[in-house]
C-alpha cells in the first residue's frame, strides 16, 4: 500500500440547512446537545445569546443567520459546537449553533479544491476550500476568519452578563 506523503487533517463535518460544512477538529472544544440559550438584548441578530460553559459565559452564534440561510423551522433539534478561535491575535471561545454533526473526516491538503467564485451567499474569505464526499460537496470553513474585526469587537465588547 502506497503511503500518502501528505499528512491528513481531521475535520468535523456539520450540517446547516441542506449544506455540509467541515471544521478543523483542533478548533472544536466540545459538541453540546441542545441547551437553553439566554437571550441578550441589543446584540447583533446573529448572536443567539449566551450559555454557561464550564463556569464561563459563552456567546452563542446562530450559524444559519450568520451565513444568510433560512432560519431553522424545528427549534427542538440543534447542537452547539464550542470553538476555540484566534482572530486578529485575540483568542475567543464561542458556541455555534448547527443543525447537527455528521462525522469526523480526514483530508490531505491536495484533496481540498479552491471554491469557484460564483456569487454565492457565503463570504468566500472564510471558506478554505471544498472536498467531494459521496457525490456531495463539503465546504471547509476557516473558522478564524468567519467573523470580521468589527464583529469580533461586538462579540467581545458586548455586555453579555
Amino acid at each position: 500500500m502506497k503511503q500518502n506523503d501528505q499528512t491528513k487533517k481531521h475535520y468535523l463535518s456539520i450540517k446547516l440547512n441542506d449544506e455540509l460544512f467541515a471544521i478543523d477538529v483542533h478548533k472544536v472544544l466540545e459538541v453540546l446537545q441542545k441547551q437553553q440559550v439566554t437571550n441578550v438584548p441589543n446584540v447583533p441578530d446573529f448572536i443567539k445569546g449566551v450559555i454557561n460553559f464550564r463556569g464561563e459565559i459563552l456567546p452563542v452564534i446562530e450559524a444559519r443567520q450568520k451565513f444568510n440561510m433560512p432560519l431553522r423551522e424545528d427549534e427542538k433539534k440543534y447542537v452547539i459546537i464550542v470553538l476555540d478561535l484566534t482572530t486578529n491575535d485575540r483568542k475567543l471561545m464561542l458556541g455555534v449553533i448547527a443543525d447537527g454533526v455528521k462525522d469526523v473526516l480526514e483530508f490531505a491538503d491536495d484533496e481540498i479544491k479552491d471554491v469557484p467564485d460564483m456569487g454565492a451567499n457565503y463570504n468566500l474569505e472564510f471558506i478554505h476550500g471544498m472536498v467531494q464526499v459521496n457525490n456531495r460537496f463539503l465546504m471547509i470553513l476557516n473558522v478564524d476568519r468567519v467573523f470580521s474585526s468589527e464583529e469580533i469587537n461586538m462579540i467581545t465588547n458586548t455586555d453579555l452578563s
